[in-house]
């Protein structure tokens, strides 16, 4: 069986997620693949999820924090230069999952760290969580995918991560984490890099691909393979556009209220796609005028603070008279979409 081991030398998020989608639909199956990848700060959704509710996207924006949407299913995760991912692709007909957690394990033990495997997706240190895998399977190939707690910023989750109440609700409050664990804690010397050497060596080992004269060479990644792969640069546009990231968004309504000196404000929005569709404004304020203009205003717009914030300067600046509630409205409504 051959071999294929790709490294990538970009932290963009949106260019690694869309590496991982080019080599599961177009590469040929016909090799073991080993891909290892890292992103800079990111907060990765599932495809199903709502960015608005998942996220602090105002503060993410604000520290430049990348948000990516994952084409598979599940939660929110946060990413950093301190995880070290890694990505299998095998013939379906020769996939052996516990062979990928063992070529894990392996270049673990290259490091002097003791790890195993725990239930179905997990790696631990004793009794700390170290690593977390997804699967998926087509017909001719499965995919395996897993995260490396190298020297990950814990901290960081909360600062950009929304628990959803629903979720709250579910779980109930005598929910407890997962012990987790940083791989620096066992290993002070470890890094991406050697990580990602001892990887790609037990990789070779287990497939006895030892012979120094024939080893497969690793095939490095960059932004120059968007122009070599079509294909591949096709999937990063997708990955990185607008429209893909919020605007695949499911159908969401949001409604709130509050009182101004003027009167109060009763707003409910109808998003889809990202799309403000409809606005209905129930308000005990004496212009019926400002309560119209802002209906036609915030129709037919993006769900987006930046959007929002323009269209409701340039109504006030057509509309001084009005410029005082509708700075009112705008501070307030940009508020509550920061959360």
């Amino acid at each position: 069986m051959k071999l294929r081991i790709l490294k990538s030398a970009v932290t963009n998020p949106w260019f690694n997620l869309a590496t991982e989608d080019w080599i599961f639909n177009t590469l040929n199956p016909d090799s073991h693949t080993l891909f290892l990848w890292r992103n800079s700060e990111t907060v990765v959704i599932g495809r199903s999820q709502n960015p608005w509710v998942e996220c602090k996207i105002d503060k993410m924006e604000a520290d430049g924090v990348f948000l990516a949407r994952r084409q598979s299913g599940g939660g929110a995760v946060f990413h950093d230069l301190g995880n070290t991912n890694f990505t299998f692709l095998s013939p379906k007909d020769d996939y052996d999952q516990e062979a990928n957690f063992t070529i894990i394990i392996n270049a673990l033990k290259k490091l002097g760290i003791d790890a195993e495997q725990s239930g179905r997706n997990d790696m631990q240190v004793g009794d700390k969580k170290i690593s977390g895998s997804a699967f998926k399977h087509a017909l001719d190939r499965s995919f395996h995918h897993g995260t490396l707690l190298v020297n990950a910023n814990m901290q960081k989750l909360g600062d950009y991560l929304n628990p959803h109440p629903l979720k709250l609700q579910a779980k109930g409050i005598k929910s407890v984490r997962s012990r987790v664990a940083n791989l620096v804690e066992f290993n002070e010397d470890i890094n991406h890099e050697t990580l990602s050497a001892a990887i790609i060596e037990a990789f070779r080992e287990y497939y006895h691909d030892t012979d120094s004269g024939d080893t497969v060479p690793v095939q490095e990644l960059d932004e120059a393979s968007l122009a070599k792969q079509p294909s591949l640069n096709a999937y990063y546009e997708q990955m990185a556009d607008w429209n893909w990231r919020f605007g695949k968004t499911p159908q969401f309504s949001h409604h709130i209220e509050t009182r101004f000196d003027w009167g109060i404000i009763d707003l409910h929005m109808d998003v889809q796609q990202a799309l403000i569709t409809d606005v209905v404004i129930f308000s005990d304020a004496l212009n019926v005028e400002l309560i119209d203009l802002l209906k036609q205003t915030l129709t037919d717009i993006k769900y987006n603070r930046g959007e929002i914030k323009a269209k409701l300067a340039e109504l006030g600046k057509a509309h001084p008279d009005l410029a005082a509630q509708i700075d009112d409205v705008s501070e307030w409504l940009l508020g509550e979409m920061e959360g």
